[in-house]
Protein backbone atom coordinates (compact mmCIF):
# COMPACT_ATOMS: atom_id res chain seq x y z
CA UNK A 1 0.00 0.00 0.00
CA UNK A 2 1.65 3.31 -1.02
CA UNK A 3 0.42 5.79 1.51
CA UNK A 4 1.86 8.88 0.17
CA UNK A 5 -0.29 8.43 -2.56
CA UNK A 6 -3.20 7.92 -0.52
CA UNK A 7 -2.33 10.83 1.69
CA UNK A 8 -2.41 13.03 -1.50
CA UNK A 9 -5.38 11.38 -3.06
CA UNK A 10 -7.38 12.21 0.35
CA UNK A 11 -6.08 15.50 0.60
CA UNK A 12 -6.66 16.41 -3.08
CA UNK A 13 -10.19 14.89 -2.69
CA UNK A 14 -10.88 16.91 0.91
CA UNK A 15 -9.87 20.08 -0.98
CA UNK A 16 -11.30 20.01 -4.27
CA UNK A 17 -14.65 18.91 -2.57
CA UNK A 18 -14.19 21.69 0.08
CA UNK A 19 -12.82 24.45 -1.88
CA UNK A 20 -14.93 23.81 -5.33
CA UNK A 21 -18.50 24.37 -2.93
CA UNK A 22 -19.20 27.79 -2.23
CA UNK A 23 -19.09 29.36 -5.55
CA UNK A 24 -20.80 26.12 -7.17
CA UNK A 25 -23.65 27.28 -4.68
CA UNK A 26 -23.82 30.51 -5.89
CA UNK A 27 -23.58 29.14 -9.92
CA UNK A 28 -26.12 25.84 -9.31
CA UNK A 29 -28.46 28.44 -7.64
CA UNK A 30 -28.62 30.78 -10.35
CA UNK A 31 -29.05 28.16 -12.94
CA UNK A 32 -31.75 27.07 -11.06
CA UNK A 33 -33.51 29.88 -11.36
CA UNK A 34 -32.44 31.76 -13.96
CA UNK A 35 -34.50 32.84 -17.19
CA UNK A 36 -31.41 33.84 -18.76
CA UNK A 37 -30.90 33.61 -22.09
CA UNK A 38 -27.48 32.56 -21.68
CA UNK A 39 -27.83 29.62 -19.27
CA UNK A 40 -28.04 26.72 -21.80
CA UNK A 41 -24.66 27.89 -23.36
CA UNK A 42 -23.43 27.82 -19.85
CA UNK A 43 -24.71 24.69 -18.79
CA UNK A 44 -23.31 22.97 -21.70
CA UNK A 45 -19.80 24.76 -20.96
CA UNK A 46 -20.36 23.12 -17.46
CA UNK A 47 -20.92 20.06 -18.65
CA UNK A 48 -17.51 19.30 -21.32
CA UNK A 49 -15.61 18.10 -18.48
CA UNK A 50 -18.11 14.92 -18.76
CA UNK A 51 -17.76 14.89 -22.42
CA UNK A 52 -14.25 15.78 -23.21
CA UNK A 53 -11.31 13.00 -23.13
CA UNK A 54 -9.61 13.95 -19.57
CA UNK A 55 -6.00 13.81 -22.14
CA UNK A 56 -7.67 16.62 -24.23
CA UNK A 57 -8.23 18.87 -20.50
CA UNK A 58 -4.86 17.60 -19.30
CA UNK A 59 -2.93 18.88 -22.76
CA UNK A 60 -5.03 22.18 -23.01
CA UNK A 61 -3.93 22.87 -19.31
CA UNK A 62 -0.58 21.76 -19.92
CA UNK A 63 -0.34 24.45 -22.88
CA UNK A 64 -2.15 27.17 -21.18
CA UNK A 65 -0.60 27.39 -18.23
CA UNK A 66 2.90 25.33 -18.38
CA UNK A 67 6.34 27.27 -18.16
CA UNK A 68 6.52 28.15 -21.63
CA UNK A 69 2.65 29.50 -22.28
CA UNK A 70 1.92 33.29 -21.28
CA UNK A 71 -0.05 32.49 -18.60
CA UNK A 72 2.15 30.24 -16.67
CA UNK A 73 4.99 33.05 -17.20
CA UNK A 74 2.74 35.65 -15.31
CA UNK A 75 1.95 33.55 -12.60
CA UNK A 76 5.70 31.83 -11.95
CA UNK A 77 6.96 35.51 -12.20
CA UNK A 78 4.37 37.67 -10.49
CA UNK A 79 2.95 35.35 -7.86
CA UNK A 80 5.51 32.35 -7.71
CA UNK A 81 2.67 29.91 -8.97
CA UNK A 82 3.31 27.22 -11.03
CA UNK A 83 0.47 25.13 -11.80
CA UNK A 84 2.33 22.12 -13.71
CA UNK A 85 4.02 19.43 -12.19
CA UNK A 86 2.53 20.27 -8.35
CA UNK A 87 0.03 19.70 -6.36
CA UNK A 88 -1.65 23.43 -6.98
CA UNK A 89 -1.98 22.49 -10.33
CA UNK A 90 -3.39 19.08 -9.08
CA UNK A 91 -5.81 20.75 -7.31
CA UNK A 92 -7.00 23.30 -10.19
CA UNK A 93 -7.45 20.83 -12.46
CA UNK A 94 -9.43 18.86 -10.03
CA UNK A 95 -11.50 21.72 -9.98
CA UNK A 96 -12.41 22.09 -13.47
CA UNK A 97 -13.13 18.14 -14.33
CA UNK A 98 -15.53 18.28 -10.91
CA UNK A 99 -17.78 20.98 -11.47
CA UNK A 100 -20.95 19.06 -13.05
CA UNK A 101 -20.27 16.68 -10.33
CA UNK A 102 -20.50 19.21 -7.88
CA UNK A 103 -22.81 21.42 -9.55
CA UNK A 104 -25.76 19.24 -11.23
CA UNK A 105 -26.63 17.94 -8.09
CA UNK A 106 -26.77 21.07 -6.23
CA UNK A 107 -28.83 23.14 -9.12
CA UNK A 108 -31.56 19.93 -9.17
CA UNK A 109 -31.66 20.61 -5.08
CA UNK A 110 -32.20 24.37 -5.79
CA UNK A 111 -34.49 23.96 -8.57
CA UNK A 112 -36.77 21.72 -6.30
CA UNK A 113 -37.83 24.39 -3.77
CA UNK A 114 -40.60 25.89 -5.02
CA UNK A 115 -41.04 29.71 -5.90
CA UNK A 116 -43.99 29.94 -3.76
CA UNK A 117 -41.35 29.35 -0.63
CA UNK A 118 -39.15 32.25 -1.94
CA UNK A 119 -41.91 34.65 -2.62
CA UNK A 120 -43.43 33.92 0.83
CA UNK A 121 -40.31 34.11 2.63
CA UNK A 122 -39.49 37.98 0.16
CA UNK A 123 -42.95 38.93 1.02
CA UNK A 124 -42.17 38.40 5.03
CA UNK A 125 -38.91 40.67 4.64
CA UNK A 126 -36.42 38.41 3.77
CA UNK A 127 -33.62 39.78 1.74
CA UNK A 128 -32.17 37.34 -0.98
CA UNK A 129 -29.20 36.54 0.88
CA UNK A 130 -31.26 35.47 4.05
CA UNK A 131 -34.07 33.91 1.96
CA UNK A 132 -31.23 31.93 0.41
CA UNK A 133 -29.30 31.11 3.58
CA UNK A 134 -32.45 30.30 6.10
CA UNK A 135 -34.58 29.01 3.73
CA UNK A 136 -33.33 27.49 0.62
CA UNK A 137 -30.08 26.20 1.69
CA UNK A 138 -31.52 24.11 4.89
CA UNK A 139 -34.29 22.86 2.25
CA UNK A 140 -31.46 21.79 -0.53
CA UNK A 141 -28.94 20.41 2.38
CA UNK A 142 -29.34 16.81 0.87
CA UNK A 143 -27.97 18.06 -2.98
CA UNK A 144 -25.09 20.01 -1.52
CA UNK A 145 -24.22 17.22 0.58
CA UNK A 146 -24.45 14.66 -2.61
CA UNK A 147 -22.50 16.82 -4.51
CA UNK A 148 -19.64 17.03 -1.99
CA UNK A 149 -19.77 13.25 -1.97
CA UNK A 150 -19.75 12.79 -5.76
CA UNK A 151 -16.72 15.14 -6.16
CA UNK A 152 -14.77 13.78 -3.42
CA UNK A 153 -15.12 10.16 -5.64
CA UNK A 154 -14.65 11.12 -8.63
CA UNK A 155 -11.65 13.21 -7.60
CA UNK A 156 -10.11 9.84 -6.29
CA UNK A 157 -10.43 8.08 -8.94
CA UNK A 158 -9.27 10.63 -11.65
CA UNK A 159 -6.56 9.49 -13.77
CA UNK A 160 -6.35 10.94 -17.19
CA UNK A 161 -5.91 14.50 -16.00
CA UNK A 162 -4.11 14.08 -12.95
CA UNK A 163 -1.22 12.16 -14.57
CA UNK A 164 -0.37 15.34 -17.02
CA UNK A 165 -1.28 17.78 -15.34
CA UNK A 166 0.87 16.64 -11.92
CA UNK A 167 2.73 14.01 -13.30
CA UNK A 168 4.27 11.14 -10.66
CA UNK A 169 5.97 12.65 -8.45
CA UNK A 170 5.99 11.20 -5.06
CA UNK A 171 4.52 12.27 -2.36
CA UNK A 172 3.81 15.56 -4.00
CA UNK A 173 1.23 14.78 -7.07
CA UNK A 174 1.26 10.59 -7.38
CA UNK A 175 -2.60 9.62 -6.26
CA UNK A 176 -3.81 6.13 -5.70
CA UNK A 177 -4.72 5.98 -9.10
CA UNK A 178 -1.22 6.44 -10.46
CA UNK A 179 0.18 4.35 -8.36
CA UNK A 180 -1.72 1.41 -9.32
CA UNK A 181 -1.06 2.28 -12.80
CA UNK A 182 2.96 1.64 -11.68
CA UNK A 183 2.07 -1.35 -9.60
CA UNK A 184 0.21 -3.12 -12.62
CA UNK A 185 3.48 -2.20 -14.93
CA UNK A 186 5.82 -3.20 -12.67
CA UNK A 187 3.68 -6.51 -12.31
CA UNK A 188 3.22 -5.85 -8.53
CA UNK A 189 -0.43 -7.47 -8.65
CA UNK A 190 -0.79 -7.71 -5.10
CA UNK A 191 -0.03 -4.04 -4.27
CA UNK A 192 -2.28 -2.56 -6.95
CA UNK A 193 -5.15 -4.92 -5.95
CA UNK A 194 -5.24 -3.47 -2.25
CA UNK A 195 -5.34 -0.19 -3.42
CA UNK A 196 -8.30 -1.01 -6.29
CA UNK A 197 -9.89 -2.31 -3.42
CA UNK A 198 -9.63 0.95 -1.06
CA UNK A 199 -11.15 3.29 -4.00
CA UNK A 200 -14.14 0.42 -4.76
CA UNK A 201 -14.60 1.12 -0.71
CA UNK A 202 -14.57 4.78 -0.99
CA UNK A 203 -16.29 5.09 -3.56
CA UNK A 204 -19.42 2.76 -2.66
CA UNK A 205 -19.64 4.92 0.60
CA UNK A 206 -19.62 7.70 -1.62
CA UNK A 207 -22.55 6.44 -3.79
CA UNK A 208 -24.46 5.23 -0.94
CA UNK A 209 -24.38 8.42 0.94
CA UNK A 210 -25.92 10.12 -2.08
CA UNK A 211 -28.44 7.23 -2.38
CA UNK A 212 -29.52 7.67 1.24
CA UNK A 213 -29.28 11.17 1.01
CA UNK A 214 -31.74 11.63 -1.91
CA UNK A 215 -34.35 9.46 -0.03
CA UNK A 216 -34.40 11.66 2.81
CA UNK A 217 -34.74 14.70 0.73
CA UNK A 218 -37.11 16.94 2.35
CA UNK A 219 -38.77 18.63 -0.59
CA UNK A 220 -40.27 15.10 -1.28
CA UNK A 221 -41.53 14.30 2.09
CA UNK A 222 -45.28 14.44 2.37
Amino acid sequence: MDWDAARVSLLLSGLTALTLLPASLWVSRWLATSTSRSRPLIEAALLLPLLLPPTVIGFYLLTSLGGASTVGTWLAQHLGLHLVFTFEGLLFASWLINLPFMIQPLQRAFAAVPRSVREAAWVSGLSDWRTFWRIELPLAWPGVLAGAALTFAHTLGEFGVVLMVGGNIAGQTRTLSIAIYDRVQAFDNTAAQQMSLVLVGLSLAALAIVFALGRRNPLQER
